[in-house]
């Protein structure tokens, strides 16, 4: 992972924070992408803290000319894109599908389904200059299961694998590799707000009884952006305690 150069979009907490720091310690350029300025350069401070070469790219990913500008600014910085963690994402206000507001509608689809597709398209497009690359969409167990009152945010993570599946047989013999994972319920910043109550039932529906933890994912993101991980190609990797079992 030496000297290689990754973009993680959602870099500024979570999972993409989780994986920034895990590629920073490895020696890999950094380009951190987040809509939050404060936190997606804490984020870039913490990698150089830790000695990795790192950036920091304000950027909306439902908005496709900051979409050209992460990918530009990237490589003109660094030179080129050798990995890319397609992370950034939102959720919803927590309603049944038809009460979701069109407003609502438009901004989910516009970031976890838009965005996901600028990045892969304007990516790609870089990756095949230097003939290869290694690419991480973030889905979810919402991609994989219905989710009542998260139905418009459940419907575009399984776009999301689709787009996976599909990129995976576009462009497997250019060298190009491509898998997505489905994380469950964690202990992000997102999910920390919530009541104690609902935190709590959440965690006594998940087989293994608790909620994950944001490094527990970046763990198996960090080994799908690796070489240990060559021949995984195409599939969708459930991160979930076992909630998909189910």
């Amino acid at each position: 992972m030496q000297r290689k150069t990754a973009i993680i979009t959602g870099g500024g907490s979570g999972f993409g924070r989780e994986v920034a720091l895990q590629l920073a310690k490895k020696g890999t350029n950094v380009s951190v992408v987040d809509i939050s300025k404060e936190n997606g350069e804490e984020t870039a401070r913490l990698c150089r803290e830790l000695g990795g070469e790192a950036i920091f790219i304000q950027a909306d990913v439902g908005k496709v000319e900051d979409v050209k500008k992460y990918v530009e600014h990237t490589v003109n910085t660094f030179g080129k894109i050798d990995l890319f963690f397609n992370n950034a994402g939102i959720s919803g206000s927590g309603v049944r599908t038809i009460e979701c507001s069109i407003e609502e509608f438009n901004s989910i689809v516009d970031v976890n389904l838009k965005g996901v597709f600028y990045g892969l398209k304007f990516v790609i497009s870089e990756m095949l200059k230097t003939r290869g690359g290694v690419i991480v969409n973030t889905a979810s167990l919402g991609g994989l299961v219905g989710m009542p009152t998260l139905g418009v945010y459940s419907a575009t993570k399984h776009a999301v694998i689709g787009l996976t599946k599909t990129i995976a047989g576009e462009y497997g013999r250019e060298n190009i590799r491509i898998n997505a994972i489905a994380p469950g319920t964690n202990k992000t910043p997102m999910v920390k707000a919530y009541p104690k109550e609902a935190i709590e039932m959440m965690a006594e529906a998940v087989p293994m009884g608790r909620l994950g933890q944001p490094h527990e994912v970046a763990n198996v993101v960090t080994f799908l952006l690796s070489e240990e991980s060559s021949y995984i190609h195409g599939a969708v990797i459930s991160i979930d305690g076992g909630a998909a079992a189910l």
